[in-house]
């Protein structure tokens, strides 16, 4: 068990994975589609430039990927793009234990887990609020620590930010 200090920081990874959504604006170009899904081999097929791998892309090198394509093949001559990264279906957080809903959860930037354990459900009835468990792997090392829910949703305690991998478990109370 850690304390938090011990505790690595979230790895903050925004590189564009399969399954992954986001939208993509083209200024002037409102009839276009706007939403995109990363297809399982890592490519999505977008107008007029059709399919292109983006995969292990940040979303500006998507940026620049769709405004290079339109300027070579002269379709705009100075296009201005913006991507907003709408889900990251390939990072994902586990939750487990006395919750509603345990499952895997896709993470969206900056996700705590006050937010995780509310997207599956919230806290069991028989859920101990002040003993849940995250564990992170950081660089190949894994490590937990021990948090109060309760202090978190009291304000006593900092939120804590998720990174993909984490896991959260969350105790059964005793009787």
């Amino acid at each position: 068990m850690t304390n938090r200090v011990n505790l690595p920081p979230p790895v903050e990874s925004t590189t564009i994975g399969p399954g992954d959504t986001f939208e993509l604006f083209i200024v002037g170009e409102d009839k276009i589609p706007t939403a995109y899904t990363v297809s399982p081999d890592g490519t999505v097929d977008f107008p007029y430039i059709h399919r292109q791998r983006v995969v292990g892309l940040e979303p500006q090198q998507v940026v620049d990927l769709v405004r290079e394509q339109l300027q070579a093949q002269g379709i705009l001559s100075d296009p201005s793009v913006m991507v907003n990264m709408k889900e990251y279906r390939s990072k994902f957080v586990n939750i487990l234990g006395q919750v509603k809903s345990p499952g895997t959860f896709p993470l969206v930037p900056g996700f705590t887990l006050v937010q995780a354990i509310s997207k599956a459900g919230g806290p069991s009835p028989i859920a101990d609020s002040d003993n849940v468990r995250l564990t992170r792997t950081t660089n190949g090392e894994r490590r937990t620590l021990r948090v109060s829910l309760r202090s978190i949703t009291e304000g006593r305690s900092p939120d804590i930010p998720l990174q993909s991998g984490d896991v959260i478990t969350i105790a059964e109370r005793v009787f």
